[in-house]
């Protein structure tokens, strides 16, 4: 997808801070330090990606959702 049309995703970090970017890569000019994928074990035993931990942060991801009215 185009960066023009990908939508901005919100980002907080583990201290309630907020960050919004369209690419891991516009994310991280934001914040700086090391990249790594951030992963939570679900309960029914998969594991997800739903963040990022850059620097000191631990980043959730959370998706924009549309829905008809």
């Amino acid at each position: 997808m185009p960066k023009a049309t990908r939508p901005r995703v919100l980002y907080l970090d583990q201290y309630g801070n907020k960050f919004f970017a369209r690419t891991v890569k516009e994310l991280h000019q934001q914040i700086g330090g090391k990249i790594s994928k951030m992963y939570v074990d679900k309960t029914d035993g998969t594991t997800k990606h739903v963040g990022y931990v850059i620097g000191q942060r631990w980043l959730t991801a959370y998706a924009p959702i549309e829905r008809p009215a």
